[in-house]
């Protein structure tokens, strides 16, 4: 497999990685690419970081009867303040074991915003095994986008329509609210063994009509207003953990104001819902660091979950918190559920101030139309 041409947001080309079977060969790129390493499965724990002082080619070679496919894994090194870099050090001994005998493993580190993307895209064309994001919640959303391109799915230039690129998860960040969904564990060794048994379903993805018609894609949850707006600010605070969330809260709270807004539920007739705290749209079931808000997302049953919080004060959060946590809040007075294939969202006044994110990722303001892409990628379990 040749991995050639990655390209930043910009379509500037920032490196190229080779791939060869059964040989396995390793082009470390050029300067204009150096947060990108790929290793074969039998090099050294030191092989694995790229010399930024010489910018020297490394090659590592090794042979094997058999060749399942290429695992190409996408490390965000910064993210969780780094912790996910240096976690992600320790686990390659642990991985080389588990998958590199019958694995061609390559490494590529995110130098930035969109890069895993990009990645993503120049994997699965190349004709991919798996793409497996490794970090938390943002590095998963972008590794997701890049399954798609112009509205389409990205398919592999040689492998013919009946190979598919399957989505992997190595959870190490912050938040990893998709991992709960499945009652993963934060535990990356037993994220390996699940790629090694390499047992795959389809599920669904949400989709977002964008304002220059191009979607962007979520795998979680989509949100709207007040938790948009306390996402936004906790973003700006991933140094304190999972305090973050709460610091985003607090400053999302200043200033807010419920707000009335129109839906329109699977191309219906338009709706008024008044007084809307937060709107969530959900694939899966949790977002915001473990707060189970859609409790009957399913991202394999081709339906989204909206959840509505209607007229809430901030002493409500803080009486029902618990019930917003364990999933429990559908039954309190001003929370409303129901199952769609798709929702436009629009605001009254047309202020343009509404929040919008998906999956902790800030994405603007309304107007937006939500709709499922059922069984759209296979994911490994």
């Amino acid at each position: 497999m040749r991995i050639s041409h990655i390209r930043n947001a910009r379509a500037q080309e920032v490196g190229t990685v080779t791939m060869a079977k059964p040989l396995f060969t390793i082009n470390t790129c050029r300067t204009d690419c150096k947060s990108i390493s790929c290793s074969s499965s039998s090099s050294s724990s030191s092989d694995l970081s790229f010399d930024y002082n010489n910018n020297r080619n490394m090659s590592q070679t090794r042979t094997s009867a058999t060749r399942k496919g290429d695992l190409v894994f996408v490390v965000n090194p910064k993210g969780a303040n780094g912790r996910t870099g240096e976690e992600w050090k320790k686990l390659l001994p642990y991985l080389r074991t588990h998958l590199g005998q019958h694995r061609n493993i390559c490494e590529c580190l995110t130098s930035g915003p969109t890069h895993a993307i990009d990645i993503t895209r120049e994997a699965i064309r190349e004709g991919a095994d798996a793409v497996v994001a490794v970090g938390g919640d943002g590095t998963l959303h972008e590794v997701v986008n890049g399954f798609f391109w112009a509205g389409k799915p990205v398919s592999a230039h040689d492998e013919g329509n009946s190979h598919t690129t399957a989505l992997g998860v190595i959870p190490l960040g912050t938040g990893s609210d998709f991992a709960r969904t499945f009652g993963w564990k934060n535990d990356p060794h037993e994220a390996v063994e699940r790629i090694s048994r390499g047992l795959r379903t389809r599920i669904d993805i949400g989709a977002i009509s964008g304002e220059s018609g191009e979607p962007h894609y979520f795998l979680n949850v989509a949100d709207i207003h007040l938790s948009a707006k306390a996402g936004y600010y906790a973003s700006r605070y991933k140094q304190f953990g999972n305090l973050c969330y709460v610091i985003g809260a607090l400053k999302g709270f200043m200033g807010h104001s419920n707000q009335d807004l129109r839906i329109k539920i699977n191309d219906g007739d338009w709706e008024l819902i008044p007084q809307v705290t937060a709107l969530c749209i959900g694939n899966a079931k949790f977002f915001g660091g473990g707060m189970k808000i859609t409790p009957n997302a399913d991202p394999c049953n081709g339906n989204l979950e909206v959840v509505i919080l209607q007229n809430f004060k901030w002493y409500d959060f803080v009486f029902r918190m618990h019930k917003l946590y364990n999933g429990t809040h559908l039954s309190v007075e001003n929370v409303s559920s129901r199952s769609v294939q798709s929702i436009e969202v629009e605001e009254i006044t047309g202020s343009g101030s509404i929040y919008l994110q998906a999956d902790g990722e800030h994405l603007g303001f309304l107007p937006r139309k939500f709709y499922i892409l059922p069984s759209a990628i296979e994911l490994i379990h």
